[in-house]
């Protein structure tokens, strides 16, 4: 969870912001740093360009929620006039996608993006996917894609990310014959306006190995979603493989910028709930305790104060390696020739090889 999701890490205007500080912020600016993010979540650079191009002229951000959302509106009108179910379906599915980038910047209709992106993602896989399955539990909600009896993957998102956000790396691994169970958790996605952040998250992978009804599961996690899959793997023994993108090791909250404490106070109910929150993420004690393939993918560029980066992870883990791309972000969004194949092979091969897969190069 170095920052908000691909949020760029070198020069100190890069540093995530709170929503006060957001509205100083340039919209050019904003944009700018989010491109990586944005393209990786799957809105096509051209049309983001466009709607970000036409807030250029704003002194403040105070308008990006509603711009996302009306170009996700967009999409869905687009998707009533298709002629074709693929066509409409393809809307529905870019839909889905600016309301999740809807939510990432100021937007006082948070909320009600995270459900429209639900909703548009999942009326795009009934046209696209009718044979994926929603599976919800107490803790989550997702979607499960792919063959029924191949081995599954869970792919686990961070502190402001969701399911529909990383749709490169569910792709990756969908065509590597991996069923993939795309989720949201406490505090995240659709489930992010009435739940908490919550460090035991093992807790709710247990809930969704046995939700999907399988033996073992490997896990991918990006940001925070690192931290909760390596916490996961360290607790849940059906952990069988996993994969960490940028994820933190340790953090410390003192050390940490405000607007990073800001973000992290609004995902777990309050300053108080975020300082013990962040405490607790801390996989000193428990990286030895994984015994399971693990791959860690960090990105030069990736640094902050208060949180330390994934290497003490890979090395304390009894078969971890490490991979860090020195002109990487964060997630890595500006990199993935460098690392997204390489590590959805590894990924693959995890799950059907009876040996640890070599290093992906």
């Amino acid at each position: 969870m170095s920052t908000p999701e691909g949020t760029p890490m070198g020069a100190p205007e890069e540093t995530p912001m709170s929503v006060a500080e957001e509205t100083l912020m340039s919209v050019a600016d904003f944009a700018a740093a989010n491109l990586s993010r944005a393209t990786g979540a799957g809105l096509d650079p051209h049309e983001y360009l466009r709607v970000t191009g036409e807030l250029a002229d704003r002194s403040d951000l105070a308008s990006w929620g509603a711009a996302f959302m009306r170009a996700a509106r967009g999409h869905l009108a687009r998707a009533e006039r298709a002629a074709g179910a693929i066509s409409a379906g393809e809307h529905f599915r870019a839909a889905a996608r600016w309301f999740h980038v809807a939510t990432l910047g100021p937007n006082p209709q948070g909320a009600l993006a995270a459900a429209e992106a639900d909703t548009a993602m999942g009326r795009a896989l009934d046209l696209l996917e009718p044979e994926a399955r929603r599976i919800e539990g107490t803790d989550f909600a997702g979607w499960l894609r792919g063959p029924a009896d191949a081995p599954a993957t869970v792919v686990v998102p961070g502190l402001d990310s969701g399911k529909e956000e990383f749709h490169d790396v569910i792709d990756a691994l969908l065509r590597r014959g991996m069923a993939v169970f795309a989720m949201d958790g406490p505090g995240q996605g659709v489930r992010a306006a009435t739940t908490t952040v919550r460090a035991d998250y093992h807790q709710v992978i247990g809930q969704v190995v046995d939700a999907l009804g399988t033996e073992e599961v490997g896990l991918v996690g990006l940001s925070l979603g690192g931290y909760y899959v390596a916490e996961s793997a360290a607790r849940e023994p059906r952990v069988a493989a996993a994969v960490t993108v940028s994820g933190p090791f340790r953090l410390h909250w003192d050390a940490l910028p405000h607007p990073v404490r800001d973000l992290l106070s609004r995902r777990a109910g309050g300053e108080e709930a975020a300082r013990r929150f962040a405490g607790q993420v801390d996989l000193c004690a428990l990286a030895p305790r994984i015994t399971c393939p693990l791959l860690v993918v960090d990105g030069g560029q990736d640094v902050i104060p208060g949180v330390t980066d994934g290497e003490p992870l890979a090395r304390l883990a009894g078969q971890g390696q490490y991979v860090r791309i020195p002109h990487g972000d964060h997630l890595l969004g500006n990199a993935r020739p460098d690392w997204l194949a390489a590590a959805a092979d590894w990924m693959s091969a995890a799950l059907t090889e009876p040996v640890p897969p070599p290093r992906p190069r």
